[in-house]
């Protein structure tokens, strides 16, 4: 398959992404801020905060499935810790598209 041929293909999975809502102007942010200096930033970024996030989310799910109740100081640590590292991804992902 020729390079042309599969950008074109790209370009018209991409619209059938937006068009069903699974893609929104996020996702354009986050494609302008990839330059040839460091063309997996995004990847490399997003990647850390999602299995961050599944391990923060597994580590909540077994503090609230507690038998003898509910360890509200671990919900709180682990809720912290999730929002923490939510802003962190953030605040990066915005710094990169200033410069």
């Amino acid at each position: 398959m020729e390079v042309g041929q599969m950008q074109r293909q790209w370009v018209e999975y991409t619209k059938s992404l937006f068009i069903e809502d699974f893609l929104d102007g996020q996702f354009l942010q986050l494609q302008q801020l990839q330059d040839e200096n460091n063309p997996d930033f995004v990847v490399e970024v997003v990647s850390l905060f999602f299995e961050d996030s599944e391990r923060l989310l597994n580590d909540l799910t077994l503090a609230l499935d507690q038998k003898g109740g509910v360890d509200f100081k671990k919900v709180d640590a682990h809720i912290h810790q999730l929002k923490g590292s939510s802003s962190r991804c953030l605040r990066c992902l915005k710094q990169v598209k200033q410069e």
